[in-house]
Formats: C-alpha cells, sequence, structure tokens
C-alpha cells in the first residue's frame, strides 16, 4: 500500500488537498469519488515501503523544529497508550490529527507496517529523519519488555529537556552575535559611504595626512577594490572547514580545539557529558544492555572526541572491565563523572546517578552560558567601539588640520 498526495474539487467547487493510503492511483481515484471529490492532481508521495528522502540532509533550524514534532507526537502517544489504547488505533488518531504533511505521512507509513505486523522499533527505523538511533533503540527494548508506553514518556522528557538546553545556549550566544552584526553593519556603512566622501575632500585639498587617516584609506580602497576576493575567501575557508570536519581525524581535531577554547570550550565539554549522561541513563533504564547503549551514545553524543573515548570504553568493557575505570583513565570526561559512575555501579543505582550527573550539568551549562554572555558583551562593545573611534578620529584629524590652516 502506497501513500498518495491529491488535489481535488468538492461538490460545491472549493479546492481541497490531502493524503491517502491506497494500493494503486486507481483505487486512490475510486476512493475519493465515492467521498464526492472530483479528482485535478494525484500523485504517489516520497514514503512508499517505508523509505523516505533520509539521504538529504536538513537544515539546522528544521531539524529542532522536527525534534519538537517528534517530542510533542511521543508524549500524545505515550499518552494514548497509557490510556490502553493499542497501538495501531494510537497512530490511526496520531494520523489524524497531524498538522504537518511530512509528518502526516510518516505516520501513515509506521501505521501501515505495524497493521501488517511489523515492529514498532522496525517501522521507525526507516525513518531517520525524524527518529534516532537513541529513539529506536529505547524502543526496541520497550517492545521486549512490554513497557512501551512509560519509555514513550521518558523519550518524550529526554527530548523536551534536550530541546531546553540547545535553546538556552542559543539564547545565550543570540544577544553577541546579533551585537556583533550590527556593529560590523555601522561599520561597513562608514567604509562603504562615509569615508569615501571625506576621502574626496581630503585629496583635494593635497595636505599631509596624519597616519591613522592614511591608514584608514588605504583600508577603504582595499575593501571597495577587493570585497570580491574577500567574499571567495570567506566562501573556500567555509568549504575547506567542512570538507576537513567531514573526515575523520579533522572533526577529532576541531572538536579537540572547539573543547580548548577558553568559556565556550567549558560550555562545549559540559554539553557533551550532559547528553552522554542523559542519554546513558535513558538507554540503561530501558534495559538496553550496556555494550549496545554506549554504541548508541557514541553516535548522539555530538562530540568527536567523546565519541573516540566511548569506543574505547566499550572494548575495555567487553574485555571485562567497569564503566567506571575507563571514564576515570580517558582524560577527557571530568574527574566527577568517573567517580558518581563508579558509586553508581557499586550501589546498583547507577541509571539514578547519572540522571543526577545530567540535572547537574545542565544546572552549569545555564551558569556558563550566562557566563559567556557577560564575557563576551564588553569585549564586543570595546572591540567594535574602538574601530569606530579610529574611523571617527582619522576623519577628523585631516578636518581639523584644515580648518586651522584656513
Amino acid at each position: 500500500m502506497a501513500v498518495y498526495e491529491y488535489k481535488a474539487l468538492k461538490s460545491g467547487g472549493q479546492t481541497t488537498t490531502g493524503i491517502l493510503n491506497a494500493d494503486s492511483p486507481r483505487d486512490a481515484r475510486d476512493t475519493l469519488r465515492s467521498q464526492g471529490l472530483y479528482v485535478t492532481d494525484i500523485r504517489e508521495s516520497g514514503a512508499r515501503g517505508g523509505k523516505l528522502l533520509s539521504k538529504v540532509k536538513v537544515p539546522k533550524f528544521l531539524s529542532r523544529r522536527k525534534l519538537q514534532e517528534i517530542a510533542l507526537i511521543t508524549r500524545q502517544l505515550a499518552t494514548l497508550l497509557d490510556s490502553g489504547l493499542p497501538l495501531a488505533q494510537a497512530l490511526v488518531a496520531m494520523v489524524d490529527q497531524a498538522e504537518n504533511k511530512g509528518v502526516e505521512r510518516m505516520l501513515r507509513d509506521v501505521r501501515d507496517k505495524v497493521t501488517q505486523g511489523i515492529s514498532f522499533a522496525e517501522a521507525i527505523k526507516h525513518h531517520p529523519i525524524y527518529f534516532s538511533d537513541l529513539y529506536v533503540s529505547m524502543i526496541r527494548a520497550a517492545e521486549e519488555t512490554g513497557n512501551l508506553a512509560p519509555v514513550l514518556a521518558r523519550l518524550a522528557d529526554f527530548s523536551q529537556n534536550q530541546n531546553r538546553i540547545q535553546a538556552r545556549i542559543s539564547a545565550a550566544l543570540a544577544y553577541p552575535i546579533v551585537m556583533i552584526v550590527v556593529a560590523g553593519g555601522v561599520v561597513a556603512f562608514l567604509m562603504a559611504f562615509v569615508v569615501p566622501k571625506i576621502q574626496e575632500v581630503i585629496v583635494r585639498e593635497g595636505n599631509t595626512l596624519p597616519l591613522p587617516t592614511r591608514i584608514l584609506l588605504k583600508t577603504s580602497s582595499i575593501i571597495a577594490s577587493y570585497w570580491w576576493v574577500m567574499l571567495i575567501g570567506l566562501f573556500l575557508l567555509s568549504a575547506l572547514y567542512k570538507f576537513i570536519r567531514s573526515t575523520k581525524r579533522g572533526h577529532y581535531v576541531i572538536d579537540k580545539f572547539h573543547m580548548m577554547v577558553p568559556v565556550l570550550g567549558e560550555l562545549y565539554r559540559k554539553q557533551s557529558v550532559s547528553r552522554f549522561a542523559a542519554t546513558f541513563a535513558s538507554l540503561i533504564g530501558t534495559g538496553v544492555p550496556v555494550i549496545e547503549a554506549l554504541g548508541v551514545v557514541e553516535g548522539v553524543v555530538g562530540n568527536r572526541v567523546l565519541s573516540d573515548t566511548i569506543a574505547k570504553m566499550r572494548t575495555r568493557i567487553s574485555e571485562g572491565a567497569d564503566i567506571s575505570t575507563p571514564i576515570k583513565r580517558s582524560g577527557v570526561f571530568p574527574p566527577i563523572v568517573g567517580y558518581m559512575v563508579a558509586i553508581g555501579e557499586e550501589s546498583g543505582r547507577l541509571e539514578e546517578i547519572l540522571n543526577r550527573l545530567s540535572v547537574s550539568y545542565n544546572e552549569e551549562i545555564e551558569i556558563s552560558s550566562q557566563k559567556l554572555t557577560s564575557l563576551l558583551e564588553p569585549i564586543i562593545i570595546l572591540v567594535m567601539a574602538g574601530i569606530v573611534a579610529f574611523i571617527v578620529i582619522s576623519i577628523l584629524l585631516p578636518l581639523l588640520s584644515m580648518s586651522k590652516l584656513s
């Protein structure tokens, strides 16, 4: 059964659009005709046999929106299952209330697979744009233990918490970025429109120019003549950065450098450790084996340095080591993480300890975000004020000299 998108006319002449499942376009037309609709256009959507366009790279802002939608769907699905509704019927209800067409197509495909006898985990595995390896692993473990509703609720909490952390970091960085853009715009305006006008007056008088003025005019001339070279250079640097980051070694070096940057590096490290603790706790809490859980965490932690460390941890644990020892010896995790994991292992409360670690680091992330904003704000103000002051002084010096001579 395939998923079709259609455009049709109602009996009153109004145009309507929608999505439906059918075995063929002809069956789809017959179904719509029985509903009193005259089909003007019908085509198969991007979902057939569960194969969505999973290779398409989604922009970050769209990816974040998808995460928010999936978190909401997960919460609603958990509520429906907890009320006693079977999974297939719950998915039907989710399809009926889906507002986004892409999400609706995905849910229809998942529903069809579940009604055909395929497990929920296998059904969502065909849609990696919407469901991560973490999500699939937790659902698979939940189906094996029969705890699907509680695990869905846990997944919803986890997703919303991760979105909240990301939003805090984005909000902390938004103000400095806006300041840089506005200040850069002011400087660009001065260099592009004000300085050339003043230059005409100064050069026409033929007086000897002060050093700051000569530097300013030379800089303005270079920018006016070679701005396109600068744009190409920025594009090439961006492409080079993406290429280096696409390689395993380059990704590792870049992430290592990010962790060494003062203040910002500490924030980056804490975010990665928080994600590690929260993800690991969620997986082992749903019954996923430690080795398998670490394999999932390795792929979703978002830090190549930490991912390589987790890969080494998996190897050592499979050889018989405990979890805390590789963490302590890694040199990447803060020492407190290793000690708390050791306490969790000895007391049998590893999930609880990991959750506490995640909450603790989330609080530290908020503090570090505020510290970063407090640090960047005066630095940006001082740097941009210095640039603007240099431009103003460079313009005023020859004008003052001209006024004295006159």
